[in-house]
C-alpha cells in the first residue's frame, strides 16, 4: 500500500513538472544546453547527431528563425555589413529564410535533434520589430517601412505599436532606465516597440510561437522580456499549445526562460517575472567573473553559498551562464573587465567547470564564432561583427575537425574537452547536493556532489597539495579535465581514492587547466 501511494505521489509530481514553464523538458539524465549562436540549421541538425546527443547535452538555443531586416551600412557606422544584431530586427514571423536557412531546413533540424534526445529552444524576438534601417524587403522578401510602421509580412501597421504619446518621452526612445514605464512602453535602441496590450498583436505572436511548438520545439528564450509588461507575457504564454506529443508527454507545457537583465538596484527586477518561467540570472556570470578574476578582493572561498545566498533568485527560477552573445561583446550587463569569454580560455574553463559542478540553476554553454577584437577604452569596437561568411555574406558551414575542434571561424566552446566532460559530470551527479566542502581560506576550493562526483579548483599562484575527502568509493579514477577515459586507461591524470574516500589532490598552479574532476563513470 505504501509503495502504491509513493508511486501515485511520484506520478503527480511528474505531472506537475510537465505542466509548468520552469522545467526544461530535456530527456532524462540531461541537464545542460548549448547556445549555438548564428549556426545554420543544417549544421545544428548534424551536431545534434554526431556530438550533442552522444556527449549528453540536453538541448540547443538557436538564433531567431523568423524573417529579419537586412542591415548593410547604416550611416552611423559605415563599416557595418550584415551584423549579428540584424537577427534581432524582425520583419515578419515567417520561417521561409534567414541566414541559418529556411523552414524546411528548420523542420528537419528540429526532427533530427529531437530524435536523438536533444531539444530545440528558440530565441523569440517579440518585443519589437526593426529600427530605422530604411524601407525595403526582409530576408524572405517581405516589404517593410520602419518610419510608416508598416510590416506587410505580418501584417502590422502603425495601430500596433507603442507611440510617442504612450511612451511619454520626446524621442519615443527609452531615456531613463529608472522609469519602468519608459522601459516597457518606449523604443529599445530605436527598435519599433510593439503594443502587446492589444489582442491583435498578442494573437500574431501567439500564432508564431504555436507554429514553432507544433513543429516540435521545446521552448523559448524570450528576448528583451523586461521591456514587456509581465501581464502581457502571461497572456501570451497561457495561450501557447502543449508540446508535440511526438516527442513529449501529453499536456507538457513549453520551457520558458526570459531575458531580464538585473544586476540589482534597477527599476525592474527579475522577481517580477520568475513566476512566469525561468529568468536569465545575469548576476551569476557577473559575480563569478569577479571571483575568478579576483576583482575587488573576491575569493573562491566565498562561493560556498553561491546562488540564493548571494541574493540570486531561487535555483529553480534561474537559467545560468558564464557569458552570452551580448555581454561577451562588452554590453548587455557586465563589462569586458568582468565577463569571462573564450578569449580568456584558462579562466573561462575554470568558471565553466564550477558552473557545471555547482547545483544552482539550469546551465547554458555559450558556443561562439571568432571575430577580431579591437579594444579601446574598455569597449570592443568590433562588437557588431556577424558570423563567418563568404563574399556574398552567406554564413559558412561549421567545419568539424577530428580532434573535436571547429574550423571556418567557429570557436565551439561546447566541444572543448574541459567543458563537455563537465556536462557529463553534471549528468552523473544528478540531484546530489554539495558535501565535503574544503577551501584554503583563499582561492583553492574542493567539494563533492554526494558520493557521485568530486571537483577541485586552484586559482592561487601556488600549487594545491592536500589530502581531501572526495566522497567517492575506493578506486582509480580518470581526471576528466586533463584527459579522457578509454576502457580501463586514462589519457590524463589518474586519481587514487582510498577505502575512506580520501585522495591526495595535487593541482599545479602552472597547469593550463588548474581544475580536477572525477565521477563514478570515470572510474577505471
Amino acid at each position: 500500500m505504501i509503495r502504491v501511494v509513493i508511486e501515485i505521489i511520484g506520478l503527480l509530481l511528474a505531472s506537475l513538472v510537465s505542466a509548468n514553464y520552469h522545467d526544461p523538458k530535456t530527456a532524462d539524465g540531461r541537464s545542460s544546453i548549448a547556445h549555438l549562436f548564428e549556426w545554420r540549421w543544417a549544421d545544428i541538425a548534424e551536431e545534434c547527431e554526431v556530438f550533442l546527443g552522444p556527449y549528453g547535452y540536453g538541448g540547443v538555443q538557436v538564433s531567431p528563425p523568423n524573417e529579419n531586416g537586412i542591415v548593410w551600412a547604416p550611416d552611423w557606422k559605415l563599416e557595418v555589413k550584415r551584423p549579428w544584431f540584424e537577427r534581432y530586427q524582425p520583419v515578419s514571423y515567417k520561417l521561409n529564410y534567414t541566414r541559418s536557412g529556411g523552414e524546411n531546413e528548420f523542420r528537419d533540424m528540429v526532427k533530427r535533434c529531437n530524435d536523438v534526445g536533444v531539444r530545440i529552444y528558440v530565441d523569440a524576438v517579440i518585443n519589437h520589430m526593426t529600427g530605422n534601417i530604411g524601407a525595403g524587403h526582409g530576408t524572405g522578401g517581405s516589404y517593410f517601412d520602419p518610419i510608416a510602421l508598416k510590416y506587410d509580412g505580418v501584417p502590422y501597421s502603425d495601430w500596433d505599436f507603442n507611440t510617442n504619446d504612450k511612451c511619454g518621452t520626446p524621442s519615443g526612445n527609452i531615456e531613463n532606465y529608472d522609469d519602468s514605464y519608459q522601459v516597457r512602453n518606449c523604443r529599445l535602441s530605436g527598435l519599433n516597440d510593439l503594443d502587446l496590450g492589444k489582442d491583435y498583436v498578442r494573437g500574431k505572436i501567439i500564432e508564431y510561437l504555436n507554429h514553432l511548438i507544433d513543429i516540435g520545439v521545446a521552448g523559448f528564450r524570450v528576448d528583451a522580456a523586461k521591456h514587456m509588461w509581465p501581464v502581457d507575457l502571461k497572456a501570451v504564454f497561457e495561450n501557447l499549445h502543449d508540446l508535440s506529443t511526438k516527442w513529449f508527454k501529453p499536456g507538457t507545457r513549453p520551457f520558458i526562460f526570459m531575458e531580464v537583465i538585473d544586476l540589482g538596484g534597477q527599476a525592474i527586477s527579475v522577481r517580477e517575472y520568475n513566476h512566469l518561467g525561468r529568468v536569465t540570472e545575469f548576476r551569476y556570470g557577473y559575480k563569478l567573473g569577479n571571483v575568478i578574476r579576483k576583482n575587488g578582493g573576491e575569493q573562491m572561498q566565498y562561493l560556498r553559498n553561491f546562488g540564493q545566498g548571494w541574493g540570486f533568485v531561487h535555483e529553480y527560477d534561474a537559467l545560468v551562464f558564464i557569458d552570452n552573445h551580448d555581454n561577451q561583446r562588452g554590453h548587455g550587463a557586465g563589462g569586458l573587465d568582468v565577463i569571462l569569454t573564450h578569449f580568456e580560455s584558462r579562466m573561462y574553463k575554470m568558471a565553466t567547470a564550477f558552473m557545471l559542478a555547482w547545483p544552482y540553476g539550469f546551465p547554458r554553454i555559450m558556443s561562439s564564432y571568432n571575430w577580431p577584437r579591437h579594444i579601446e577604452w574598455g569597449k570592443d569596437k568590433n562588437d557588431w561583427v556577424g558570423p563567418p561568411h563568404d563574399d556574398d555574406y552567406k554564413t559558412l558551414p561549421v567545419i568539424r575537425n577530428s580532434d573535436l575542434t571547429c574550423g571556418n571561424g567557429w570557436v565551439c566552446e561546447h566541444r572543448w574537452r574541459q567543458i563537455y566532460h563537465m556536462v557529463k559530470f553534471r549528468n552523473v551527479v544528478g540531484a546530489h547536493q554539495v558535501e565535503n566542502w574544503w577551501d584554503n581560506g583563499g582561492n583553492q576550493i574542493a567539494f563533492s556532489r554526494g558520493n557521485r562526483g568530486f571537483v577541485a579548483i586552484n586559482n592561487e599562484n601556488f600549487p594545491l597539495n592536500k589530502r581531501l575527502q572526495t566522497g567517492l568509493e575506493a578506486g582509480s579514477y580518470c581526471d576528466v579535465i586533463s584527459g579522457n577515459k578509454k576502457d580501463d586507461t586514462c589519457t590524463g591524470h589518474v586519481i587514487e581514492v582510498d577505502e575512506l574516500g580520501y585522495s591526495q589532490i595535487f593541482i599545479d598552479n602552472k597547469w593550463e587547466d588548474p581544475v580536477l574532476a572525477i565521477h563514478l563513470e570515470a572510474k577505471l
